[in-house]
């Protein structure tokens, strides 16, 4: 497969890529600082400069021309504000999901994150909920587009704890926990293989069911 990840420097899109890399499969990283090449090489990608804060829909489409399924997983970061969570969570999103519908690129898995769209909280982090409703919003962005078989995945809290090779993965709700960012890219590499789990919102923990079993279920097989 040919696979294009937007926000190719974040922890679990490095993994990712190596997962990837490793079956065989061709990976292009979207990142938008040049000094990022290196580790983005290293983990089996191919570097491709493009700041989804700035770019325009037909550039990042030319960057998406000939992939099969492409991975939204930038986000704003620890430290940005509540203006970036909008740029990124959500503007950047609704761009790649523009490019890949301009570029007839069908699959588009996008990482959100636990309890997206969900009101604002009395005494809650005014950033959080900035970051809950920007991913809330390019989930619905993403709902409405017949034209691509799309996949939203929210992970719970992220961990760098050495991976489990177990999960619970099901549509929401599945209660709250902790799951290893390495297990995310896992699930994600199982799910882009599987190719026929589409349109759904699938929450991720660990858990106890192993991650090959636990995206078998939801094919339309049972495969």
């Amino acid at each position: 497969m040919d696979i294009v990840i937007a926000g190719g420097h974040g922890k679990i899109a490095l993994r990712l890529a190596r997962l990837l890399a490793a079956r065989g499969d061709t990976v292009r990283s979207l990142i938008r600082n040049p000094g990022h090449d290196a580790d983005v090489r290293d983990a089996g990608a191919e570097p491709v400069l493009c700041d989804l804060e700035r770019a325009e829909t037909g550039e990042v489409a030319g960057h998406l021309d000939g992939a099969d399924a492409v991975v939204f997983a930038a986000g704003a970061g620890p430290g940005s504000g509540a203006a970036r969570k909008d740029t990124v969570d959500r503007g950047a999103a609704v761009l790649t999901a523009d490019a890949a519908e301009r570029a007839g690129v069908r699959g588009l898995l996008q990482i959100s994150a636990m309890g997206a769209g969900d009101p604002a909280a009395l005494g809650r982090d005014e950033v959080w909920d900035a970051y809950i409703r920007a991913k809330g919003e390019a989930e619905d962005d993403l709902r409405r587009r017949d034209a691509l078989d799309w996949l939203i995945l929210r992970p719970g809290r992220l961990t760098d704890d050495p991976p489990t090779g177990r999960v619970t993965l099901a549509e929401p709700p599945i209660g709250y926990g902790a799951v290893t960012r390495d297990d995310v890219a896992a699930v994600i590499a199982a799910l882009l293989a599987a190719g026929d789990v589409r349109h759904r919102t699938l929450d991720l923990l660990n858990g106890d069911t192993p991650t090959a079993d636990a995206v078998g279920a939801l094919r339309p097989s049972g495969a």
